[in-house]
């Protein structure tokens, strides 16, 4: 049994297209309630905003960016 799905950058993927609303819903609807669902990335359409039971955003306070240190491979891309 699964208690917890973690759908990573999901909301980058609503947000480009390459998953439509209706397939998202169809998700959110065959999932037990009693199932914990983790939608994570930028841009969350308010749809999805609006069924949720909780919504935290992140800020960026210091990225190592900044200081001209690049990506790394398996971390950042």
């Amino acid at each position: 049994e699964t208690n917890l799905i973690i759908l990573d950058e999901i909301n980058i993927a609503l947000s480009f297209g390459l998953l439509r609303r209706e397939q998202m819903e169809e998700i959110l609807h065959v999932l037990p309630s009693e199932t914990e669902l983790v939608c994570t990335g930028r841009n969350a359409p308010q749809w999805l905003l609006d069924r949720a039971d909780l919504i935290t955003e992140m800020r960026d306070v210091r990225h190592y960016y900044e200081r001209g240190i690049n990506a790394r491979r398996g971390i950042e891309n």
